[in-house]
């Protein structure tokens, strides 16, 4: 999902977890040994037991030994990824994803004995590795490291010195509602893929209120206003309800790459929202491409395109990099559409209109899962 909630990784200092923890009880003897397993692939690949279990760990495995009554990890720091590991004797998608949500975990690892481990990730990739004992560990553990070492970008530094012209925005802010609608009219789903009928009712009233969803808050819109300033949407907004600039519609200004911050420009005497957490990812490609007027994410789809092949956590400077470098290698980068893995595409152009003149013939709304 694009609008990722604060219980997930932000700013942290560094691009590698150094230390881990294993929280959890009642284990099963085979999930036992898988965990141990992992253990020795976790300290194999650098990292170190943390001994305050969770307070100083990047990654914190959080195991589910009893399916029935699963607890989420309590984060003590913001800078912690948490996979949630289980087992089963089976898996599918429609059993695994509900975990994401009672664990309130960035991943879900569904260990089946002789079998594998299973991977589902909030955005829906649900993909596995076969094997057992150390080596299926050390695969588990090669995936999951990328995710877990990656830098999380999405605390928001406000400064009131927004130009006194641009308080009641411009043509740019005009073309971002303007889209947004367009958008709304277009269809798109709220989520690329049906989620009602993967969640019970009060998973689904908790994933609403935890994400902010109502209409089409997925997905973020921008524009450039400068060489080095440009608008975007804010995070959890209806995109076809977009109306005041500073609040909805925000003026991307600098990145704090010391602290991990997007630096936003507002008017005086205004509650500003969050910015959506794609403003990185929109921040590095316009910087990287001078001729990008406008840049588009939604969750849909678009056959015959390059696309990302680690599904990044979204707001991520691994992600953003990962994008910003396939733009690059395309033959005009100005007029680019790039896939991410398991989540939807990045689309650049002159503006916001040429974009969605662009592509809405193609646009697919379910995004093809692994």
């Amino acid at each position: 999902m694009s609008e990722t909630p604060s219980p997930s990784r932000a700013g942290a200092a560094t691009t590698a977890a150094a230390a881990y923890a294993v929280v959890g009880s009642d284990l099963s003897d085979s999930l036992g040994r898988f965990v141990d397993q992992l253990r020795v692939a976790l300290e194999r690949a650098g990292l170190t037991a943390d001994p305050e279990e969770g307070a100083q760990a990047s990654l914190v495995l959080n195991v589910v030994g009893d399916l029935a009554a699963a607890r989420p990890f309590r984060r003590r720091s913001r800078g912690t990824f948490v996979a949630a590991v289980y087992e089963r004797s089976s898996h599918s998608l429609e059993e695994d994803y509900p975990m994401l949500v009672r664990a309130l975990a960035n991943i879900a690892i569904c260990h089946v004995p002789g079998t594998g481990a299973w991977f589902t990730t909030m955005e829906r990739g649900h993909y596995g590795v076969d094997g057992e004992g150390e080596a299926l560990a050390e695969q588990v553990v090669e995936r999951l490291l990328p995710l877990a070492r990656s830098r999380l970008v999405i605390d928001n530094e406000f400064r009131a010195d927004l130009e006194p012209e641009l308080w009641d925005g411009d043509e740019n802010t005009r073309e971002i509602i303007d889209a947004g609608r367009r958008l709304d009219e277009i269809g798109l789903l709220p989520s690329p893929f049906p989620i009602e009928d993967l969640l019970s009712e009060r998973e689904l009233r908790h994933v609403k209120r935890l994400y902010g969803i109502g209409g089409l808050s997925y997905g973020n819109l921008s524009q450039r206003l400068d060489e080095r300033r440009f608008w975007m949407s804010a995070s959890g907004v209806d995109k076809g309800r977009l109306e005041t600039p500073g609040r909805d519609i925000l003026l991307v200004s600098g990145y704090d790459e010391e602290n991990a911050r997007i630096v936003l420009s507002v008017p005086p005497g205004i509650e500003p929202r969050r910015v959506s957490v794609d403003a990185i990812e929109h921040w590095m490609i316009y910087r990287a491409h001078p001729d990008v007027g406008a840049i588009l994410h939604v969750h849909a789809w678009m056959n015959g395109i390059p696309a990302t092949e680690i599904n990044y956590p979204c707001g991520t400077e691994e992600l953003a990099t990962n994008v910003a470098e396939l733009i690059a290698r395309e033959p005009v980068p100005a007029e680019a559409v790039i896939g991410l893995k398991n989540h939807g595409i990045t689309v650049t152009g002159p503006s916001l209109s040429a974009i969605l003149d662009r592509i809405q013939s193609r646009i697919l709304p379910q995004v093809p899962m692994s």
